[in-house]
């Protein structure tokens, strides 16, 4: 199970700390408003058995050698306990802030993570490093610039997929799978599921080889929170990435095409109050489809019936104020609720 870095810089090494206390076996950190490294390498230095995951990194804003130099030190600041979590994000993104070159997504990041592997080949295990790619190139290593091997190999790298093609690559070459929140159980069991096993039968790779993180949003209401006020959240999260063309195969899936032009329009259109308008198209039927929310109690009930035996990995944001103990026990239900493969 693994809980996700939502403190201020200042404040994370508290958190993992209790993370770890807590009993979650991951910490992870995402790129949103803040860099994805430097919280997981404040969180090296308090926690020893948690693992500390990017949840997730984004590839294309940087090199695969940029990429490959902070990994390796977060893998030996952490003991061998870093999970290097890979995302695309979208190309406005990589494009407009970023600053960064985009096209043919999956066989850009196909060739990220051979060269990733290269270069980590070349420092850990003297391999010379020799990548020459389409899209990347690297043929140059000397002693000055190659990090000593710290002894605790190559971090795995968990592949974030939306679509199809992605989330074959990552049968094909990942070490796990992180379907995007943006996502319901039935296109997890008709779409996620099936192309995943297509990938590891195209590699001849067992599933158990594959750590496959928990769809969809998952939001726990704490003791005299406004429901309603976070369900009023939820639904603008919903209806944000509702309107992104890039996600529109999973509302169509369910016949809310429709859904996605209305909520297209009104986020390219003009209005500051666009997107509460937005948020208003969401009705509960789509919202319960794309959420899971409610007491700790519901939410680990609910979970376990959409997913168990399916998912290996479930991202957990306690509220504040739960009891440890009770922390605990949800867990130790989360996990009983994984049939198949076991927590990695």
């Amino acid at each position: 199970m693994r809980v996700g870095v939502h403190a201020a810089p200042g404040d994370v090494a508290a958190f993992a700390a209790w993370a770890e206390e807590a009993g979650f076996d991951a910490v992870a950190s995402a790129e949103v408003d803040h860099d994805p490294f430097l919280p997981l390498a404040l969180a090296a230095g308090v926690t020893r058995r948690v693992r500390l995951a990017t949840g997730i990194a984004v590839a294309f804003a940087r090199t695969p050698m940029t990429m490959a130099y902070v990994a390796h030190d977060l893998q030996a600041l952490s003991g061998g306990r870093f999970v290097l979590g890979l995302g695309t994000q979208t190309k406005p993104h990589i494009t407009r802030r970023f600053g960064m070159p985009w096209g043919r997504p999956v066989a850009r990041m196909r060739e990220y993570i051979t060269a990733l592997r290269a270069i980590w080949d070349d420092w850990n295990t003297g391999r010379p490093l020799r990548h020459e790619g389409e899209h990347y190139r690297h043929t140059l290593m000397t002693a000055t610039f190659r990090p000593a091997p710290h002894g605790h190999g190559a971090p795995p790298i968990h592949l974030a997929a939306v679509g199809p093609l992605m989330t074959r690559l990552a049968g094909e070459v990942a070490d796990g799978l992180i379907p995007h929140g943006f996502s319901t159980e039935r296109y997890f069991r008709e779409v996620t599921v099936p192309a995943l096993e297509e990938g590891l039968a195209r590699a001849g790779r067992d599933r158990s080889e594959v750590t496959v993180h928990c769809p969809g949003f998952v939001h726990v209401h704490g003791p005299g929170d406004d429901v309603e006020a976070q369900r009023r959240m939820l639904r603008g999260r919903v209806a944000f990435y509702g309107s992104t063309p890039a996600y529109r195969g999973v509302l169509a899936l369910h016949g809310w095409q429709d859904l996605h032009e209305r909520l297209h329009a009104l986020s390219v259109g003009p209005g500051e109050d666009r997107w509460d308008r937005m948020a208003d198209l969401v009705d509960d039927e789509v919202l319960d489809t794309f959420c899971v929310s409610g007491s700790l109690a519901q939410v680990t009930a609910e979970v376990s019936r959409r997913f168990g035996g399916l998912a290996d990995q479930v991202t957990l944001q306690p509220p504040d104020g739960v009891p440890v103990v009770e922390l605990r026990a949800a867990l130790a239900s989360l996990r009983g609720a994984d049939a198949g493969h076991g927590d990695r």
